[in-house]
This record gives structure tokens, sequence and C-alpha cells, in this order.
């Protein structure tokens, strides 16, 4: 196995708007013929991070190395990865300082197989005020309408120049940007219409009351509960950030309600000023079409209140000329969620699509229909990798949580590499109540048990549910691959904010 870094690529090139610069770096839009499983490995859930755990032990495992699935980011200036990680174990009810994982891994030069991953760094984020955390903001701070310093992570950039990265929350939907440190430097402005609001329960007529904890009926306007900012990428000169949301606004789709529609919004920010330019619509695939090639009938298949709540985004990638890929995904397969691993799985995809002629919808609201409104065009979609398919050819288990989607080197034949990364939760699940347990797998039989008390390990014979990553090569046309070799790549350049 040799590791492939920046320096066996072929020559980058550059377009310099400004000599200090923040440098991102893009891929060509080349359209691939295809792409190749290679291989996967596994991180064993009982690895522990470099952050120190809690010092008098009341917190268990707050340093366990796993959940940096959220999101992948490559710098190949520098042959490293980071691996984000969401809010932590227990779904926003347990105290987890949030954080994102530095890593490297070999890439084999001929085949791109992944192997040999070693962790360099843990780096926590925090603001003046402390750390932020993974508790919901109703736990964090004792009242559902400030949000605070809680945080739960799905979306990463890094500037390979400075090593500032910039951060897509769910809770608020928010884009932070933080220094090589993990410190607060600014944070994005929201667009009003995605922020969580419920109808003001004081005063007849005045603005409605902020709500970043609750789900449908209470709130009525923004992000749904758990489905704000789950991908954030940069374009190919750096002007510009793209988040995207999981699912649809709350109340937008039939009957005013977004766990029915297929249409979510794509937000894009001008990187310099934090102001959100533009919202384009991304439409799901449908679930008729899903539940056509879902095993079996009735519980198996999904219903008209799961369009979009159980099918969902969670990653983008940009590949530059308005081009993007984007991880799409139902919420069943092997995880932390017992009643996810006894449903047959149904979509596992990555997309490509476009956006040079979506219409920009920041002032047009989508409620009432999950046919968009007349005039409204959305985001054009092809199939570009099915997840699932390749597992199952490799004869490997789907899991639930692919969130992290980063082209990895490009190898010296010119082809490219992909990688897509799984959140497995921390191997952490929990009751209705809230209750926490650890989940298990027993490695002779197979068997996942979800009755162990969190924290406490696993029973000998058993291990916590492992992080894995994904290996996919290009298999490129001859003729363009001549193209692939002189074109692949590339870095941006942009001044800084100041002030």
């Amino acid at each position: 196995m040799g590791k492939v870094s920046f320096t066996d690529k072929a020559p980058l090139l550059r377009l310099a708007v400004s000599a200090a610069a923040l440098t991102f770096g893009f891929v060509s839009p080349v359209q691939a013929v295809q792409f190749n499983f290679v291989n996967q490995i596994t991180i064993p859930g009982e690895m522990l991070d470099a952050a120190p755990g809690a010092p008098d032990g009341s917190t268990p495992n707050q340093n366990r190395l796993g959940g940096f699935g959220s999101d992948l980011f490559y710098d190949d200036t520098n042959n490293v990865w980071y691996g984000l990680v969401d809010r932590g174990p227990g779904g926003g009810l347990i105290s987890f300082e949030t954080r994102v994982e530095k890593f490297t891994m070999d890439v084999h030069a001929a085949t791109g197989a992944i192997s040999n991953f070693q962790l360099l760094d843990t780096i926590k984020f925090s603001n003046g005020s402390g750390a932020y955390n993974g508790l919901n903001p109703g736990l964090q701070n004792g009242d559902k309408s400030v949000l605070g310093n809680s945080f739960d992570p799905e979306g990463l950039v890094v500037n390979k120049s400075n090593g500032h990265m910039y951060v897509a929350d769910e809770y608020g939907p928010s884009v932070i940007e933080f220094d090589e440190t993990g410190s607060f430097v600014r944070q994005f402005t929201t667009p009003a219409n995605l922020i969580p609001t419920q109808p003001d329960g004081a005063d007849a007529g005045t603005a409605p009351d902020l709500n970043y904890v609750d789900g449908r009926p209470t709130i009525t306007n923004g992000r749904q509960d758990n489905r704000g900012f789950e991908g954030l990428t940069v374009s190919e000169d750096g002007s510009k950030m793209y988040a995207i949301l999981q699912d649809a606004l709350v109340n937008e789709g039939s009957g005013n309600q977004g766990r029915r529609s297929p249409n979510l919004r794509i937000v894009e920010f001008d990187t310099a000023t934090g102001l959100a330019t533009k919202q384009v619509v991304y439409q799901l695939e449908s679930i008729a079409d899903i539940n056509a090639r879902t095993p079996g009938v009735g519980d198996n298949d999904f219903t008209e209140n799961q369009q979009g709540r159980s099918i969902g985004v969670s990653a983008i990638l940009a590949m530059g000329d308005d081009k993007f890929l984007v991880l799409e995904r139902d919420n069943r397969g092997v995880g932390v969620d017992p009643a996810a691993n006894a449903l047959p799985v149904a979509s596992k995809r990555v997309y490509q699509i476009d956006i040079s002629g979506a219409t920009d919808v920041s002032g047009i609201s989508l409620a009432g229909s999950n046919s968009l409104p007349g005039g409204v065009i959305p985001v054009t979609k092809s199939l570009y990798i099915d997840i699932q398919a390749a597992l199952l050819a490799a004869n490997l288990p789907v899991l639930e949580k692919y969130e992290g989607l980063m082209f990895g080197p490009t190898l010296p034949n010119g082809r490219r590499t992909l990688m897509i990364a799984n959140d497995n939760d921390v191997s952490v699940t929990q009751s209705g109540s809230g209750e926490q347990f650890d989940v298990c797998r027993n490695t002779s039989t197979g068997v996942y048990t979800y009755d162990n008390t969190f924290g406490g390990g696993c029973p000998v014979g058993s291990e916590l549910l492992r992080s894995s990553i994904l290996s996919f090569a290009e298999v490129p046309e001859p003729v363009t691959s001549a193209l692939l070799l002189s074109g692949l790549g590339g870095m941006a350049w942009l001044r800084r904010r100041r002030g």
C-alpha cells in the first residue's frame, strides 16, 4: 500500500483572485462513465479520540471515537482528512462537546483501496462563552427559543491555506466559521424563512416565537426538527458556499406538512459577506419509485408522511460549473435504531445535479402542495452511484447513515477516488423516555443488542458498532483519459473578508 499525496496529481489549474488567499480546491466537472466500489475500512467503536474524557467520570465515553462520518473533507495539500462529528451520542440528550477528527489513511496508487487509518488530532468547537455542545437548546439553555452554544455539526468545508473550518449546523440551521483551533470566527446570516418558529403565545399580532427544539405542530415555519442543514460545500472559485437542508421546510408540502414534500432547499451564501444570495429546489426521489424497488409490501413501504422525513439528503459536494454531487438516503440499514434494522433498505444513492437553470425561490413559498408553483424549475438530477447496489454486490452490509462525501486523491493514472463515510451515532441509542444504551454486535452471530447500559462496555464476544469509510474509484472513458490526467483538480483563491 502506498500513500497518494498532493504531489502525485497532475499540475493544478490556479486561479489567482487575491494573493491573500483562502484555498479550498475543487474537482473537475468531467463526467465519469462509472465509479466502481473498491473496498471498505472499519474503525473499532472502542477506539478513543485525542480529546480527554470527563475528568470526574460522570459523563462516560466523552472521547469515544465515533460519529465522524457526518461529513468528510480532504486537504490534498497536506494529505490529511477531516471527519466531522455531529451532536454525538444520545440524539441531543447527552452533554457532548462537539468536534472534528483529523486523520490520515493510505490510498493504493493503482487501485484506490484504502487502509491504515491513523488519528492525528481531535479539534473541539468553542467560542468566547465556552464549548459548543450537542445537547438540544432546551436542555443546554433551559429555553427552547435560545440557540446559544447548542450545535449539531453536519457539513464541513476546510480552507486549506489557514485551516479555517466552515461548519453547517442542523439546530439553527446555521453556517459558522471557526479557526484551525476550533474557535469561533463568525456566523453567516440564516435566511428568515429557514428559522424555526411557532405562533406567538403571548400577544396576538406580535412576532412569532423562536423554537429550536420542537417539531410540528408546535413549530409552523422554518426547518423541520432534526432536518436542518445537513451538508456544506464551496464553489470552485471559493466565492460561494452551498448548504443543503435534509428535507423540506416544516410548512411546505401537501397540507402544509414538510414531511410529505419531496422539495427541499439548497441555500447559496456569499463567502465574503456571509449573506444568502439564492435558494434553489432539490427534489427527492418519489416514494412511489422507492417503494417499487423495496422488497415486500405493506409495512415495508414508505407512506406519504415519510416522503420528506424518512427520505432525505446527507451531503453535498461541488464539482465545478454549477454541478454538484448529492448523497440521498433513507433511514434504514444497520445502525443504532433496532426498528430501522428490521426493515428492508430502499435507497442509498449519490446523484449529480446541475443548478444552472434552477429558479431562485428565496421569496417563493412552496406551501400547500407537493408540486412546484408554476414557472419554478428545480435542479436537474441524474444517478451517479448506487451505494446500496455496490455493497450488496460485494456481500457487505448496508449501513443506515452514509453522510460523509468527498473526492480523495486522484490516482497517477488519472482516475478519481470518491470516499463515503458512515455516521455510527457513536454506537449509542436511546429509549422513548431518553434512557441511553450502548449498541453491541456479536462478532460470531452478527446479532445486535440494544440493552447494555451506556458506557458499560459490550459483553465478551461483542463489540460496539464500527465507523466505516467506503472507497470508490473512477473507470474513465479511454478517449478522455488524457483530459483527466491534464485537467483534474484545481485551486481557488479569494480575498479574505476583513473587518
